[in-house]
């Protein structure tokens, strides 16, 4: 994830690949019921991303342990464990790496000013409530295959000290 300038909005926003990588298990996710697998030409065809650019990110994600492979006439691919146990941030990790807003959201100690510095403990902060958010949300949820089919309520993220911020997922 990054903060990108959008139309005149700053705005955290995930990858190319990333947001095909959830289109992709979204897919993956619809014939999970019959468990047959689908090659990345089909998923292609299905979802309107290149055939080249599927492969990349099935291998990503494959990597990742959130799908596998079977070769052969019948081969392709399938999701390694229902969507209901697949978080967003599972995808943005498999694609991206492990996403952190500081170097020392995600490696402290690392950073060189970290002994003088006064903001990161708060940079920490935000970099956990962000993190347990995407932690929180299903493939699931993110695909509209909640269990009940309802709108997702507003969520609390707590930042510490300061109110809590209500978020809309």
């Amino acid at each position: 994830m990054v903060l990108n300038r959008v139309e005149g909005a700053d705005m955290l926003r995930i990858s190319k690949l990333t947001d095909y990588a959830t289109v992709l298990l979204a897919q993956l996710s619809d014939g999970d019921a019959n468990g047959a697998p689908r090659t990345a030409v089909a998923l292609a065809e299905r979802t309107h991303i290149g055939v080249a650019t599927v492969s990349k990110v099935l291998k990503e994600l494959q990597r990742g342990g959130l799908v596998r492979s079977t070769r052969g006439a019948h081969g392709g691919y399938t999701l390694n464990r229902p969507a209901t146990a697949i978080s967003a941030a599972d995808i943005i990790d498999a694609v991206e790496g492990p996403v952190g807003l500081t170097e020392c959201a995600t490696h402290p100690g690392q950073c060189d000013l970290e002994p003088s510095c006064r903001v990161g403990h708060a940079w920490q902060r935000v970099h956990r409530a962000i993190r347990g958010t995407l932690q929180d949300i299903s493939l699931a949820e993110l695909i509209g295959q909640t269990p009940t089919n309802q709108p997702t309520p507003e969520r609390l993220v707590s930042l510490g000290a300061r109110p809590s911020l209500r978020v809309r997922i």
